[in-house]
C-alpha cells in the first residue's frame, strides 16, 4: 500500500482491482456478494481487499443507498460542562444534516482514546473531537477516515482542525489585571498535558509584554478540587499573589472556593480570570471573569469541517477555522 509521509493513505476499490488484474465493477459486485462473477474470482477478491486493508466508504455507501453518515465525536470529559457544551451543539450542527453522531467519552485517558478509536473506526464516517494521541498512531488507528482534531494544530494532509484562537483574550486579561495594578499574577495550568499548554504560552507572552515574570504556576487535574488544590499549592509557595489566571472556569471555580475557605476577599485579595465562558461561570458568588468563546460556533465548524473533508470539497482554512475567545468581564477581577 502506498503511502506518503502525512501516514498511509485509505486504501481504495482501485488499488483492490489493480492488484487482482480485474476492473472496480467486478470487485464491487465481489464485496456486495452480487452472483455476476465466479467464485473462484470473487474469494481471490475477498483476499486480496483483506490484504491490503480495503476498508469499504460508508460515507460513499450512504450516496447511494441514502444511508445516515454517522459521526464519531471524541470528548475528554463530559462530566466537564465545556464539553458538554461542544457535544450538544456539534449534535445541534450534525442533526441538521441529518446526521447521525455517536459520543465517546475517553474520562481524558490515553489508553480509552486508543480503545476508542479501534472501535469506531470500522463504525463511522468520519472521527471529530479532541484527541491527544500523536498523530501517527491516529493516522494509523482511523484507517483513513476523515479526522477534524478540535483546539489542535494537525500536520497531516487527511486531517483537518478547528482551533481556538484565544492569544488576544488572554492578552486583554493581563492587561485588564496589569491595569487594576496586580502585579504577582499566577497561572493554573492543566495537570495531565506533558508540556505547558497553549494557554500558557499565550499567558506567558502576555505576561512578558506586561515587562513580568511568567513563572509562577500551578498544575491542576480539570475540576473543581484540582483547581482547589492548586491554588492552596500556589499561594503556599508564592503568598503575595494577588491575581490567577487558571487553564479553564471549571478550575477557576475550584480557585475562588479555595481563596474563601484561605479568608482570601474576591477580587479585594484576590482576583480570578477563567477560560471558556461556561454559563456555570454566572452562578458562582462573585460571577466569574473569564475569557470566553462561542461552543455553539465551535460545534458548527466542526461539522461543517467534517462534511467538506467527506465531500472532498476543499477545509476550511486557517482562518475560517478559528473560534476567537474574548475577555468577558464579570465581578471575580
Amino acid at each position: 500500500m502506498a503511502s506518503s509521509g502525512s501516514g498511509p493513505r485509505r486504501v481504495t476499490i482501485d488499488d483492490v482491482a489493480r492488484a487482482v488484474g480485474v476492473s472496480r465493477q467486478t470487485v464491487s459486485r465481489a464485496l456486495n456478494d452480487k452472483g455476476e462473477i465466479d467464485a473462484t474470482t470473487k474469494q481471490r477478491v475477498l483476499d486480496a481487499a483483506q490484504e491490503l486493508g480495503y476498508r469499504p466508504s460508508r460515507f460513499a455507501r450512504g450516496l447511494v443507498r441514502q444511508d445516515t453518515t454517522s459521526v464519531g465525536l471524541v470528548i475528554p470529559d463530559l462530566l466537564n460542562p465545556f464539553f458538554t457544551e461542544v457535544a450538544a451543539s456539534a449534535l445541534e450542527a450534525a442533526r441538521a444534516r441529518g446526521w447521525h453522531v455517536v459520543v465517546y467519552d475517553t474520562g481524558d485517558r490515553v489508553e480509552e482514546e486508543r480503545g476508542t478509536l479501534e472501535v469506531i473506526a470500522t463504525q463511522v464516517d468520519a472521527v471529530v473531537g479532541y484527541l491527544t494521541l500523536p498523530e501517527e498512531e491516529i493516522d494509523k488507528l482511523t484507517r483513513g477516515l476523515p479526522v477534524v482534531l478540535i483546539d489542535r494544530e494537525h500536520r497531516a494532509e487527511r486531517f483537518s482542525a478547528i482551533r481556538i484562537d484565544g492569544e488576544a483574550g488572554v492578552r486583554d486579561a493581563i492587561r485588564h489585571l496589569v491595569d487594576a495594578g496586580h502585579r504577582r499574577i499566577g497561572m493554573i495550568d492543566h495537570a495531565t498535558r506533558s508540556e505547558p499548554s497553549i494557554r500558557h504560552r499565550w499567558f506567558a507572552a502576555a505576561m512578558s509584554a506586561c515587562g513580568l515574570d511568567s513563572g509562577t504556576v500551578s498544575r491542576a487535574d480539570q475540576s473543581i478540587e484540582g483547581g482547589e488544590g492548586a491554588l492552596r499549592a500556589l499561594l503556599a509557595e508564592h503568598p503575595d499573589v494577588t491575581a490567577v489566571f487558571t487553564f479553564n472556569d471549571i478550575i477557576a471555580i475550584g480557585a475562588l472556593r479555595a481563596a474563601r475557605k484561605l479568608g482570601r476577599r474576591i477580587p479585594e485579595d484576590l482576583a480570578v480570570i477563567g477560560f471558556d465562558g461556561l454559563q456555570l461561570g454566572t452562578l458562582v458568588e462573585p460571577p466569574l471573569t473569564t475569557v470566553a468563546l462561542d461552543t455553539r460556533e465551535l460545534g458548527a465548524l466542526t461539522v461543517e469541517q467534517a462534511a467538506r473533508l467527506l465531500t472532498r470539497s476543499g477545509p476550511l482554512s486557517r482562518a475560517e477555522a478559528a473560534v476567537r475567545a474574548e475577555l468577558l468581564l464579570r465581578e471575580s477581577a
